[in-house]
């Protein structure tokens, strides 16, 4: 594994884009792959970074690293992307050390989401990661930090509402239709995406709306049938979507394909949809939104509806606040005693080895238990030790040297 050494948490950045400052069609230039993902750190140890990770959603696209500057993370970023890095550093936030940390805790919360507590982030925060961390680019500091994001992600869902109620972009998507479309029920829908948030999309089409009445399309086949099984619905291979896209009235895209899947002669003459874009970059072929058949709703629009849920959820935040504190504490404590490793250990070898000058008698019974006490004592001593430089966050020379007079003349002296 790369990025085992301890590393400073002041070269530690946050570079990234979200909703608050760019629509879906911007964000969908900075949008990564898998196959992107890989180029990407295939490309990472030429800029001399071998600690990082990429979160890649509908809603974000960010990148997390040690670096000497934020501006190698994006450069690194953007040569895998359509869009360029000017253009990202125009529009992006760049957080360093611990505020790039908290950052991530809040990602991870749903506090930065931009449906309020929505949950789907923990699962792509755990995939990118993983992605990551099967190719050597998660050292012990970054899987330390996910580690405790995760907990405190998990603590704030069982412990306070802010997820409370079912609002994601995709349950925000069924809410849509039922509110927007008469006889929804009755309507022929399109699934094409069975990922994760397609997944979850489907299951909420047959739970809320209790309709049957859906066509899955994926391009792995397997998957789109069993979905199907699983929940009773009808399936069709991938170079059969033309077919059902013209004859569907619903059709939702949640496919992260990088170029346009519906063109404008796909659905121009085929009657009235209403098409749920949940794919960043867009699904659509440009124009195509304004043709006079077509109703069209992207993430964007979806993730701006409020209702009395969101309410709940806000007045859930300072409580969510709190657990973050204490989990973001017990990691900088983490950190910080990281920092002192090289320090106590040679703290330890030097007492072992007057220990060991002290024991070099003819070998007793005696000498063995008082050899077990020396080594409860040193333990005792460096236990202190790490006690004090946590707390006084001073050079570990000071301790060594008190250290060594109380081996020495059975004294200590004030630190």
């Amino acid at each position: 594994m790369q990025g085992n050494n301890i590393k400073d948490i002041s070269t530690f950045y946050i570079a990234g884009i979200n909703y608050k400052k760019t629509d879906a069609s911007v964000r969908g230039q900075f949008a990564i792959n898998n196959a992107q993902y890989e180029d990407l750190l295939l490309a990472a140890p030429q800029s001399g970074i071998s600690e990082l990770f990429v979160l890649s959603t509908c809603n974000r696209t960010e990148i997390y690293g040690f670096a000497e500057d934020p501006g190698l993370l994006i450069e690194l970023l953007c040569t895998k992307t359509q869009g360029d890095s000017n253009t990202f550093t125009s529009l992006a936030y760049i957080k360093k050390g611990v505020h790039a940390v908290q950052h991530l805790f809040n990602v991870a919360a749903g506090l930065d989401s931009q449906i309020l507590g929505d949950y789907e982030i923990v699962g792509q925060i755990k995939q990118s990661v993983k992605f990551s961390r099967e190719r050597n680019f998660i050292g012990s500091f970054t899987e330390r930090l996910v580690n405790a994001v995760l907990q405190s992600s998990k603590m704030i869902r069982n412990q306070t509402g802010l997820s409370g109620g079912t609002v994601s972009v995709s349950f925000a998507a069924v809410q849509y239709i039922k509110q927007n479309v008469p006889h929804c029920a009755t309507k022929r829908i399109l699934l094409l995406g069975v990922g994760k948030i397609g997944r979850n999309t489907c299951k909420n089409l047959v739970d809320y709306l209790e309709t049957k009445n859906i066509t899955l399309v994926n391009r792995s086949l397997e998957k789109a049938q069993a979905l199907a099984e699983e929940l009773g619905l009808r399936y069709a291979p991938y170079k059969q979507a033309g077919q059902f896209i013209q004859s569907s009235d619903i059709i939702i895209v949640a496919t992260n394909a990088t170029s346009p899947i519906l063109t404008k002669k796909d659905i121009k003459n085929y009657g009235h949809k209403l098409i749920i874009d949940l794919s960043v970059p867009s699904s659509l072929e440009p124009g195509a939104r304004e043709l006079k058949n077509i109703d069209f709703v992207d993430v964007d629009e979806l993730s701006s509806i409020k209702d009395k849920t969101i309410k709940k959820r806000a007045a859930e935040v300072p409580k969510a606040q709190s657990i973050i504190k204490c989990h973001l504490e017990e990691f900088l404590e983490w950190h910080e005693m990281r920092k002192h490793v090289s320090v106590l250990k040679a703290v330890k070898i030097k007492l072992m080895e007057i220990t060991t000058d002290r024991l070099l008698l003819p070998l007793t019974s005696s000498h063995v238990n008082t050899a077990f006490g020396q080594q409860e004592k040193i333990q005792q001593v460096i236990n202190v030790l790490a006690v004090k430089m946590r707390r006084k966050n001073q050079r570990g020379c000071h301790y060594i040297e008190a250290i060594n007079d109380f081996m020495a003349t059975g004294s200590t002296k004030s630190a």
